[in-house]
């Protein structure tokens, strides 16, 4: 991660436990950041930076390249910032579909499956008008971001992810699309696809 991120100056991923209103300011005194989630609960948020890098990739081509299947940057991944020579962690989490676009350019990919739990990415998300997104282009994509179309920490990560993967390189593609129908997704049966 970018130690400059802008991310680190606006903690928004909620973890951990529910706490009291006690247990909260004693978090608070230790330098942690708190929100109240509903009447007198409370949680951790942290920042959510966007990876840079995949630290390991050397071993994950390798492990690829000698026909193994492997299963990498699960949950995103553990935040690290480089520092000097050494690594260190970070009071973060890390986005895993932005993980999964950015590993999947590292390893020059074609296609980012982004799996979800809706068969394809919608306008109007929740209300009476509600059209599903067949096709969009990044240009597209990005209007709709600014537009707040997409739900935060629902969505909103997946059409980044898509769009962040798709602009990379010339012919690649993202699919959004449900576990169910990811083969047809996959076969361009269904699914949002997003295309420079």
């Amino acid at each position: 991660m970018d130690p400059f991120d802008t991310a680190f100056s606006y903690p928004s991923k909620k973890i951990g436990r529910f706490m009291n209103e006690e247990d909260a300011k004693k978090e608070e005194e230790k330098g942690n950041h708190v929100t109240e989630v509903t009447d007198g609960k409370y949680q951790r948020i942290i920042s959510a930076p966007h990876p840079m890098e995949i630290y390991e990739i050397d071993s994950i081509k390798a492990l690829m390249e000698a026909g193994h299947v492997v299963i990498a940057a699960g949950g995103g991944g553990i935040p690290v910032l480089q520092q000097g020579t050494r690594l260190k962690g970070a009071s973060a989490v890390i986005e895993k579909d932005l993980t999964s676009a950015c590993l999947a350019e590292e390893l020059d990919a074609d296609v980012l499956l982004l799996l979800t739990g809706v068969e394809k990415a919608a306008l109007n998300f929740g209300t009476a008008n509600e059209p599903p997104i067949d096709v969009m282009t990044v240009e597209d994509a990005t209007r709709y971001i600014h537009e707040k179309q997409f739900t935060t920490g629902a969505m909103l990560p997946k059409v980044e992810a898509a769009v962040s993967f798709a602009s990379s390189k010339k012919d690649r593609k993202s699919i959004i699309t449900s576990i169910d129908t990811a083969l047809a997704g996959l076969q361009g049966k269904t699914g949002t696809i997003v295309t420079c």
